[in-house]
């Protein structure tokens, strides 16, 4: 096809320098590749190079195509091993914050049986020492009591017939052997309460005859008695005799601490969650010391030398806990004392009874 152009450009260009010379086609094919000129060679050659640059240049944008498709398949190839290795490394992250928060969880189960295990061999010791004390209180009650009767009836048959300085002495005696038979009495009440008479206890009611008996009391006159205790709080299923007599020896030893001017506010709230109601008592007073303050429930520990048996708070707590019930004491010197009662709003499998009156 080449060839045939060529010559067709041959013929036409002799054509020109032959002007009356008339070449037939068949004379014109016949011509030897002899006589191709140098410009024939030239475009010859200027074709066959483009040809070459033209392959060359495909060739180029094959290879170039190849390599930006291997490129990109490489590169498709690194992010999906880059994914992987960053799926892997979020799993193993992840992996580790459940350790982590597995081995938070067994330490702080590990702390929680600590404390209840400290908690359980307190309680085992304070039983055991009560057990040991209810054993004594039972032995020695009927040992002092009897001999103290007998003392005190003779001592009541002196004082009909002393006189003077010897009726001073006699009475001091009596009021010695009474104050004996309190503390037996109130050794015996702590250590062996009495079986629970339930009933359906307003504790509104109860604080309000409660306060209303002690206001006219030579310790409590100069003092701002207040009750903040609901209205509307639901009645509380409770021995109505133990409560007046938590509530009493709370209020005694909140007035005992209080100097005059002073103030002794009582309230209580229910909470719903936990189904139990807590009693509070707050004063003005002086306070515990902190050293104190861990001896408070001991029997017989007192502050108040001579003017009490150190009973009361350990009956109290004695009562709360037959109940199901705590009792706290919060306490800074100085600063006033509160003392947070929680009882069980209803006793379980214990029938109630309504109460009609408050025995103090």
């Amino acid at each position: 096809m080449l060839n045939w152009r060529l010559l067709k450009h041959v013929s036409s260009h002799s054509h020109a320098h032959v002007k009356s010379a008339t070449i037939s086609p068949i004379c014109v094919s016949a011509l030897p590749i002899s006589t191709v000129t140098p410009t024939h060679a030239a475009a010859i050659n200027t074709l066959a190079s483009t040809r070459n640059f033209i392959t060359g240049l495909a060739l180029g944008v094959v290879l170039l195509i190849g390599f930006a498709l291997f490129a990109h398949l490489r590169l498709k190839i690194a992010r999906r091993k880059l994914q992987q290795a960053k799926d892997l490394a979020d799993h193993r992250e992840h992996e580790r914050n459940l350790a982590q928060q597995e081995l938070v969880r067994r330490l702080e189960e590990e702390r929680e049986l600590a404390k209840e295990k400290l908690q359980f061999e307190s309680q085992l010791a304070e039983y055991e020492k009560y057990a040991s004390l209810a054993q004594l209180a039972l032995g020695a009650a009927h040992e002092i009591n009897n001999p103290l009767l007998g003392i005190m009836s003779h001592l009541e048959l002196e004082r009909k017939h002393a006189s003077g300085e010897e009726r001073t002495e006699v009475e001091q005696c009596i009021e010695g052997a009474k104050r004996i038979s309190s503390a037996v009495r109130g050794l015996l009440d702590y250590a062996r309460p009495g079986p629970l008479l339930l009933g359906k206890v307003s504790l509104f009611r109860l604080v309000s005859e409660t306060l209303k008996f002690v206001e006219h009391q030579p310790l409590f006159r100069n003092l701002t008695l207040t009750n903040r205790v609901p209205l509307d709080l639901p009645p509380i299923t409770a021995d109505v005799n133990q409560l007046s007599q938590i509530l009493m020896n709370l209020l005694l030893n909140a007035a005992q601490a209080t100097s005059a001017g002073g103030s002794i506010m009582i309230a209580a709230e229910l909470e719903q969650a936990a189904s139990v109601v807590e009693l509070r008592i707050s004063d003005s007073g002086s306070g515990i010391p902190a050293d104190i303050l861990p001896h408070i429930f001991e029997p017989f520990f007192t502050t108040k030398r001579g003017k009490g048996t150190g009973l009361g708070l350990s009956i109290s707590q004695s009562y709360i806990r037959s109940h199901g019930g705590d009792i706290q004491v919060e306490s800074v010197e100085g600063l006033g004392t509160t003392v947070r009662v929680t009882l069980p709003a209803h006793q379980p499998s214990k029938p109630a009874r309504e109460y009609s009156e408050v025995i103090a």
